[in-house]
C-alpha cells in the first residue's frame, strides 16, 4: 500500500473528514512511527503489523554488470 493509497482509504472510511484533514491525519501517523523507529523503538499495531529496526553488518557484494566486488557498508533497516 503506498501513502496515496492510504489516503483513499482513509477517506473512504470517513467521508466527513476533508482531504486536508485526512492528509494530516495520515501523515501525523506515519511521521510518529518513523520517528519511533529513528530512535530504535519497536512498533506493535494490532491487527496490522510489528515493525522494528534491524542491524546489517557490512558486507563484500558484486556488481551485477561487472562483476567487480563491491564492499557495502553496514546500516540499519526496517523490518
Amino acid at each position: 500500500m503506498t501513502r496515496s493509497e492510504l489516503f483513499i482509504a482513509i477517506s473512504r472510511k470517513f467521508p466527513q473528514l476533508s482531504s486536508g484533514d485526512v492528509d494530516a491525519a495520515a501523515i501525523t501517523i506515519l511521521d510518529a512511527m518513523i520517528q519511533a523507529l529513528c530512535r530504535g523503538s519497536r512498533i506493535e499495531i494490532r491487527g496490522f503489523g510489528s515493525f522494528y529496526v534491524h542491524h546489517r553488518p557490512p558486507r563484500t557484494g558484486r556488481n551485477p554488470s561487472t562483476g567487480d566486488k563491491v564492499e557495502i557498508p553496514a546500516k540499519y533497516t526496517p523490518h
